[in-house]
């Protein structure tokens, strides 16, 4: 098992808190995760899959099972699908408030936690389990480049082979779009439009989103787009960055930028299928923006949100970092070791007065220029992230 930087926070809070979800996409290490903390803490366990008819049969009496065992850890992977447990599991935590008892696993973020917030306030801790990040990989040396061409599923990451990578997103692909749409929803949504969707969002990742377009690509209206578009990030599968706007006296680009939160998942989207491929793809600039990007989000301080910046003046930048209402950070992303510095960035320091700004590229050397650090990705993570606050 990769050893995720997350399981130290989870048993913090799991001896803080009667009940810790933890949400993140599908297969991307919820259960192997829980259930090697739960070895690790050596604790008696109980674990439902509440996919599996027979776990769900065994809950029919939740309050009966959950009382009868007081003392073990109890798992309940896919807790989404049964929202009756939330309101059964609050009575029983405080009978018994005793941190640790519950370990919830969950793959729609807003749905779960829709039913968290109305029944478990103050007795619940959330926690989202993103994919493999850099450093991660690091310690389980997996270079950078097989880590952005084939994304963070921790499976997909260790298959041995190629084809065995592209035969795993192949099925995952074709389980989302036929299953897990409607079982995670709770409600039809066309396989046709969704796979419809996925090919367009993958051709326009690290671009504007626009509503408008997509509801006349799709043929469908633009409040169908939207619900659409909110339950694949729901379901951590893409991220709408916003734009950063406080100074209402410049015209500012107020449309979220949309990209893959996987970029394995992208590159087989784009039908890429190598490395050495996607070098020479269309694809591979955006593919990189949003790489860096899903990196950085992953590991920045948790005071900190995420914007980009862009005016119709010229100033741009692809990553704002924000502190209250403060840019403490200017990010600019490249793929080139040897990059210019845009004039637009320049710019965009200049409006924002941004105290860190940084230019990252694959594998550059590390300079000063124009008060702007360039440097590596792994040196950026490794070196200058963990300063800005």
């Amino acid at each position: 098992m990769i050893k995720r930087l997350a399981q130290q926070e989870i048993n913090r809070l799991l001896n803080q808190f009667p009940a810790v979800v933890i949400g993140g996409a599908r297969q991307i290490g919820k259960s192997t995760l829980a259930k090697y903390i739960a070895n690790q803490r050596k604790r008696n366990t109980l674990h439902f899959d509440l996919e599996l008819p027979s776990d769900r049969r065994k809950l029919d009496d939740m309050e009966g099972v959950f009382t009868a065992n007081p003392e073990k850890l109890i798992i309940i992977d896919e807790a989404q699908t049964m929202p009756e447990l939330f309101t059964v599991l609050r009575p029983i935590i405080d009978a018994k408030r005793k941190p640790g008892r519950f370990l919830l696993l969950g793959s729609v973020s807003p749905f779960l936690m829709r039913h968290v917030s109305e029944t478990l306030a103050g007795r619940v801790a959330y926690i989202e389990l993103p994919g493999i990040n850099v450093l991660e990989a690091q310690k389980t040396r997996i270079d950078y480049k097989k880590l952005w061409f084939r994304g963070g599923y921790p499976e997909a990451l260790r298959l041995r082979s190629l084809t065995q990578w592209s035969t795993w997103m192949y099925n995952y692909e074709k389980t989302f779009v036929e299953r897990d749409v409607t079982m995670l929803m709770n409600e039809s949504l066309s396989p046709a439009t969704v796979r419809k969707l996925w090919a367009i969002l993958s051709g326009i990742s690290s671009n504007l989103l626009n509503y408008e377009d997509l509801s006349r690509s799709l043929g469908i209206s633009r409040a169908t787009v939207v619900k659409y578009m909110d339950f694949m990030e729901a379901a951590y599968l893409i991220r709408r960055l916003p734009p950063w706007f406080i100074n209402t006296s410049k015209r500012i680009v107020k449309s979220p930028k949309i990209y893959f939160r996987d970029s394995g998942l992208l590159h087989y989207m784009n039908r890429v299928d190598s490395y050495e491929s996607l070098l020479n793809h269309i694809v591979c600039g955006a593919s990189w923006e949003g790489f860096v990007i899903e990196q950085i989000i992953q590991l920045m301080h948790p005071s900190l949100k995420a914007f980009f910046y862009r005016t119709h003046h010229g100033a741009e930048t692809d990553l704002v970092l924000v502190k209250g209402n403060r840019p403490v950070a200017c990010i600019e992303i490249k793929l080139n070791n040897h990059p210019e510095i845009p004039k637009g960035f320049l710019n965009c320091i200049n409006d924002l007065q941004s105290p860190n700004n940084f230019l990252i590229t694959p594998e550059s050397d590390s300079y000063k220029t124009h008060n702007i650090q360039v440097c590596s990705l792994l040196t950026f993570i490794n070196k200058h992230l963990k300063k800005i606050k």
